[in-house]
């Protein structure tokens, strides 16, 4: 990849290489060792990001690292999230596992200093939190049968965020040599809201429900 050549982001933000690696970085090979895990790469890719630790680190400025018995660069980091820097760096495109979280990627662009990836995956993560928090609240009816004499204490000890909508008058029955006594039907109400992880809360209730 050339210097200047825009690559498009995951998200559809483009990363844009500036600037062209210094002359002479071209085609030499670096070792990486990331957690004990070894990444082979080239200073090329390396120096996309001028600013980043990466680049300083195989140009040889001040920043002093060991290297291990083959004369990979040790770096006391996760190598699980090295993977998408690397990437990055290569293609300019942030592409993750299902199973992969955006901080952790977040935390370690923030420790190599990959300004362009650091941008993309906080816009990622605010236009998450948006989507979130601005699902509307799903509203759920609940059909509840009660007796004149339950009435009273159904409805005051209504919790959970239930609310009272609707009482239905559905006459009267016989128990068993006691004196009628008048059946309702109680509308109520709940709202759910949509978690981060996807589910609702569930609604809980005492009486007897009908569909």
């Amino acid at each position: 990849m050339e210097g200047g050549e825009e690559m498009q982001g995951a998200v559809g933000l483009r990363c844009t290489w500036d600037i062209s690696p210094p002359a002479g970085t071209q085609a030499k090979w670096v070792r990486l060792n990331v957690g004990g895990t070894v990444f082979l790469t080239t200073r090329q890719t390396l120096c996309r990001e001028q600013k980043s630790f990466l680049c300083r680190l195989c140009q040889g400025e001040e920043l002093q690292s060991d290297r291990d018995e083959t004369g990979a660069y040790l770096i006391d980091r996760d190598p699980t999230y090295f993977g998408p820097i690397l990437n990055f760096l290569r293609h300019g495109k942030l592409v993750l596992d299902k199973d992969m979280a955006e901080e952790g990627v977040l935390e370690e662009a923030e420790f190599y200093n990959i300004g362009p990836l650091i941008r993309i995956i906080k816009d990622r993560l605010e236009e998450k939190d948006y989507t979130v928090t601005h699902v509307p609240p799903k509203h759920v009816y609940r059909v509840l049968q009660c007796q004149e004499e339950e009435l009273t204490q159904m409805v005051s000890t209504m919790s959970d965020g239930w609310r009272f909508e609707q009482l239905v008058n559905i006459g009267s029955s016989y128990n068993y040599g006691n004196e009628d006594q008048t059946e309702f039907l109680c509308v109520v109400s709940k709202e759910l809201y949509n978690s981060p992880n996807g589910l609702s809360s569930e609604p809980s209730h005492k009486a007897k429900v009908r569909p």
